[in-house]
């Protein structure tokens, strides 16, 4: 079996596990567990198709770092739920999902996968991290196309992007990037932070959306470039040059909000998948009956005896 990690975007697929699990799923007690078991699924189904020997569910331990704030102050805001306004931001995020995640950390840690955070960074961080400093090659499994600024083909670092459902996983390679947006993966950050993400609270430059803002990096290859020319140049139109002059407090930050962090101090993990020892076995059977996980850790604990 070829060595390839594989990093999971935790809380993107608890999320769509979540949503895509009926809520009436429950541990013997009446305990939602819908969530653990379609996460769990969406493993198994991972390891069965794309044959990892590594992976590492990566978590958000600070889901919207305080530093990102600071920069572009309505980065993520419209996520925060209404909480004391004098108390830390707090995710909207379910009860009966907020329920589960020490659960799916539980299971997660029986069968033997890493699950890796680190303070005052979020899940994005810690995999442009492990990515970055992979030796082997990389894939990445998110709905987020924030993480398509990873994608690097000479490094064999691609996104499963599971933003169509898991029945219509996508391969994101330099190709996909090039015909569906006319950039590179070393580009992507620069073109994300010109056309702006409502989904993170991003404004990008008015008026520029994704056409102008491919074809700008296509002339000019970079964000500092374009910005340069704006300053500097006369190659560009005089109502570009003005947008993009007009933005010059957003464009001084953005990028390094944008950008996902590559050199997060990260604790020592081990990334191998094993099958199950007797007894991690019977500590995964106890945990699933427990929480009424079944058959959901039966085929990832079978997918796992492979290893």
């Amino acid at each position: 079996m070829t060595s390839r990690l594989m990093l999971l975007d935790t809380a993107s697929l608890y999320f769509r596990a979540f949503y895509g699990v009926p809520d009436t799923v429950r541990s013997p007690d009446g305990v939602p567990v819908n969530a653990v078991r379609g996460l769990l699924d969406i493993i198994t189904k991972l390891v069965g198709r794309y044959e990892p020997t590594h992976m590492v569910a990566c978590w958000d331990d600070d889901w919207r770092p305080q530093w990102r704030v600071d920069l572009v102050p309505s980065y993520k805001a419209h996520r925060v739920a209404e909480v004391v306004a004098s108390g830390p931001d707090v995710e909207e995020v379910p009860d009966p999902l907020e329920a589960q995640l020490p659960i799916i950390r539980e299971a997660l840690a029986t069968v033997g996968i890493a699950v890796l955070g680190a303070p005052g960074y979020e899940a994005d961080d810690v995999i442009g991290t492990l990515a970055t400093s992979s030796t082997i090659p990389v894939d990445i499994v998110t709905g987020d196309r924030d993480l398509f600024q990873l994608v690097d083909d000479e490094r064999e670092v691609r996104v499963v992007y599971t933003a169509k459902g898991m029945s219509n996983l996508e391969i994101v390679t330099e190709a996909t990037l090039h015909e569906r947006y006319g950039v590179s993966g070393g580009q992507y950050a620069d073109f994300a932070t010109l056309r702006g993400d409502a989904s993170d609270g991003l404004p990008g430059v008015s008026g520029i959306g994704d056409k102008t803002a491919a074809s700008l990096l296509q002339t000019h290859g970079s964000l500092d470039a374009v910005i340069a020319e704006a300053d500097e140049g006369s190659a560009l139109r005089p109502n570009l040059r003005v947008k993009i002059r007009s933005a010059a407090e957003y464009l001084a930050v953005a990028p390094q909000v944008v950008a996902v962090a590559r050199n997060v101090p990260l604790k020592e993990a081990d990334a191998t998948l094993h099958s199950l020892t007797p007894a991690a076995m019977n500590d995964a059977t106890e945990l699933a009956n427990t929480w009424g996980l079944g058959a959901a850790m039966d085929r990832l604990t079978d997918a796992l005896s492979r290893y």
